[in-house]
């Protein structure tokens, strides 16, 4: 299993990275798919912005064996506890935004399935296994805005992992090499947006819709920069 970055630059995306980039309007999106990771003795410190949340949940819950311990949050525009089998706390309500919230120990086939059933929904979910920790952030990330000009410091914090596992940090890291200390940015660059024929439906026509463009990865190695690119049509 590939990283949506990873995907788009292997010339070969699938579904999942139209899912994620249907949330993206015509425009410049700068500090996207953020990475910091600092190698270990015994492995990899890793940070990461909010939109590896669900690839970092999947990749670590396929690893699992047996029961885990799993707590935080589930967020859509939808009710995912129906099909949820496995226990949810309770449910939030607030602004049109459901949480499932989930503190309980879970068959980790059981979160997979769920995320196949609602891949659009948002997993912010909390866990440890063998050789790996992963933390995220309870609560909905951001919605995404085309720049609007002007420099902020970036803050990447959103998951946080600590892993052994070569074939998770690899997953972020492509094109790295070897190094103790390294943050990736992405600059997503939206151009245009080929609108489905034949479809009159505004949800079905934003969900239908191919996004047309290209993502800029920028490699800081200890101040020293490097870029790449690649174009996308999804």
């Amino acid at each position: 299993m590939k990283s949506t970055i990873e995907e788009i630059f292997s010339g070969n995306p699938g579904e999942s990275v139209h899912g994620e980039f249907v949330k993206f309007s015509k425009g410049v999106f700068p500090d996207r798919y953020l990475v910091e990771s600092k190698k270990q003795k015994d492995g990899w410190s890793i940070k990461t912005g909010p939109e590896y949340a669900n690839f970092l949940v999947r990749k670590c819950l396929e690893k699992a064996k047996g029961p885990v311990e799993v707590n935080g949050v589930i967020t859509a525009t939808f009710d995912v506890s129906s099909k949820a089998n496995f226990p949810i706390e309770e449910v939030k309500n607030a602004l049109g935004i459901k949480k499932a919230v989930v503190n309980a120990s879970v068959d980790p086939s059981k979160v997979i399935e769920l995320m196949n059933s609602f891949p659009r929904a948002f997993f912010a979910l909390s866990f440890s296994i063998p050789g790996t920790v992963l933390k995220i952030k309870p609560k909905a990330p951001k919605s995404a805005k085309p720049a609007s000009g002007g420099d902020k410091e970036l803050k990447i914090d959103f998951c946080s992992l600590k892993t052994e596992d070569s074939d998770i940090a690899k997953s972020l890291l492509f094109g790295v090499g070897e190094t103790k200390k390294v943050v990736i940015k992405h600059v997503i660059s939206i151009d245009s947006i080929e609108l489905p024929k034949g479809v009159s439906d505004p949800v079905q026509i934003r969900e239908k819709s191919k996004r047309k463009g290209k993502v800029t990865r920028i490699i800081d190695i200890e101040g020293s920069q490097t870029k790449s690119e690649a174009d996308f049509f999804i």
